[in-house]
């Protein structure tokens, strides 16, 4: 990252808390089209053991404190994801996933929260071959929330979910389910061909 993480405490703090538990110290990277402030600036990905993590950068203030709230960074937190490695890069449908995630942030002006869902209208990966047709939100299993010097933010993981899951979500709680799949994938893995 060189001069562009020297002048970017939003962006230190993210790869700061990332680095206290992934091994990966040179992740793939993805910029955007988008300036600071107007969507998703960057995708990190970092090979796990067993998955590809995913941190996206652009939902906390970067660079410079542009919000009014001083205590919060930006939105207040940054999407995370893992799927599992299965190649020299992880998916692209994860990548357009959270993608379009964050431009639904900036679009809408609707935050994600924790036990929040949603359903697109179809396949998460956008083929009809997986399973999972929703996703929901849930505090990262591993990585806690950060300050900087532009306020405080945490991590949201985005977790594909059946439709069995999204219904058995809306006749109990999101955290119900999230927690039951926690028993199974701690990490929370969203795995397309489960």
């Amino acid at each position: 990252m060189g001069e562009v993480a020297d002048k970017a405490p939003g962006w230190d703090a993210i790869e700061s808390a990332v680095a206290t538990k992934v091994a990966d110290r040179n992740p793939l990277h993805w910029g955007s089209n988008k300036l600071p402030g107007q969507g998703l600036y960057g995708l990190s990905a970092y090979r796990c053991a067993e998955h590809w993590l995913l941190v996206t950068f652009g939902l906390t203030e970067l660079f410079s404190k542009d919000s009014d709230d001083p205590e919060v960074s930006g939105w207040g937190f940054e999407l995370t994801m893992r799927v599992p490695l299965d190649g020299e890069q992880p998916p692209a449908w994860s990548l357009r996933l959270l993608e379009r995630l964050v431009d639904y942030v900036f679009t809408s002006g609707r935050a994600f929260a924790e036990d929040h869902r949603m359903d697109p209208g179809g396949p998460i990966t956008g083929k009809d071959t997986t399973r999972l047709r929703a996703i929901a939100f849930a505090a990262d299993p591993e990585l806690p929330p950060i300050d900087s010097p532009h306020g405080s933010a945490r991590f949201l993981t985005v977790v594909g979910i059946t439709a069995d899951e999204l219904d058995r979500m809306k006749a109990t709680t999101t955290a119900e389910v999230l927690s039951e799949l926690a028993t199974r994938s701690p990490m929370l893995v969203t795995d397309p061909n489960c």
